[in-house]
Formats: C-alpha cells, structure tokens, sequence
C-alpha cells in the first residue's frame, strides 16, 4: 500500500510569483513579504531563483536548468499543504510561462511585477558584493533594455515601481491583493 499524499488545505495556496528585471527589488520584497505573511499567520514557502541556481553554481552548464528547476520547485510547494507559495525571480514572459506550466489548475495566482529605472537598479548591483556579472553597467543596460520590451507582455495583478514604493509599502499593496483575492 502507497503513504497517502499529504491533505491540501482548503483553498490551496495561492501563488504569488513576483516578477521583475535584475536588481529590481524582487529579493527583498519577497523575503519581506515572507516575513509579514508569517506573522500573520500564513504557511509560506518561499522560492527564489537565485538559490536555485547557486546550488549548482559556479559550474551551472545554463540558466534554462535553473529555471526548469525553479518552476519544478514552485509546483511542488503548490501541492504541499500550505497557504502560500511565494514565488521570485523570472523576469521574462517565457520564464514566467515556464513557472505557470507547472502551476495546478485549482491554484490562484497573483502576479506582482515590479520595477525600478536603470539608474536605481544599477546602484543597487554595483553596491552589492554578492552579484557577479550583474555588477557590469553594460550587461545590466542590455538586461534593462530587455526587460522594457518584455514587461508589458507579462500579465499582471500589481505593478510597483521600486525606486518610488518603500519595501513596506510593496509589502502591504501584496498582502492586500492577496486580501482581495480571496474575498
């Protein structure tokens, strides 16, 4: 005889995939965003693709394997009996396609896109230790020429620009949206 999967809550979790460009905020929205939904009560499993992809680093053979793995991660949170998943770091409709593809029917998303100009996000890159090639003013200036062509193509619930809203003030639009949503 098979272990019984785990119950799911009732209502599932529902996805919060924060969307953005490089040095856009995601990461520290996201871990706050965590931070508050756990105070509140919520189970929350919070996924961010640069963990993904440093599990394999330096030797990561492409970013597609992280991203595949970052969606495969994000779907089987979906399934567990949470409250919350709480998915960071895809930054391209393609990539945000990859994470739905694996999100079951039943779940709601909540689709958060934030942004920052070039000049915002460039100062936060080159002040972090901690990033790599991101840190370079031109290959950050490609990525944000990219991102100005894909963000209108990403359907979204909330759009926050991170150089004018506060982290808290992101926090507390994301929490009300998810409010909303389940009303």
């Amino acid at each position: 005889m098979s272990p019984a999967a785990p119950a799911q809550p009732d209502p599932p979790p529902t996805l919060l995939l924060i969307v953005g460009p490089i040095a856009g905020g995601k990461s520290t929205v996201a871990r706050a965003l965590a931070r508050r939904l756990r105070q509140h009560g919520e189970q929350v499993a919070l996924v961010e693709l640069d963990q993904i992809a440093e599990m394999a680093l330096p030797t990561l053979p492409d970013w597609a394997f992280a991203h595949r793995i970052f969606g495969s991660v994000v779907g089987q949170w979906l399934r567990s009996p949470l409250t919350v998943v709480i998915a960071e770091g895809p930054g391209s409709p393609s990539e945000v396609g990859g994470v739905l593809a694996q999100v079951p029917d039943e779940i709601e998303v909540i689709t958060v896109v934030l942004t920052s100009t070039f000049e915002i996000a460039f100062a936060r890159a080159r002040d972090d230790p901690t990033r790599g090639v991101s840190r370079e003013h031109s290959f950050l200036l490609r990525e944000f020429e990219r991102w100005t062509t894909d963000m209108p193509l990403i359907e979204h619930s909330v759009l926050l620009d991170t150089g004018t809203a506060s982290v808290e003030d992101s926090v507390s639009v994301i929490h009300s949206e998810l409010g909303k949503s389940r009303d």
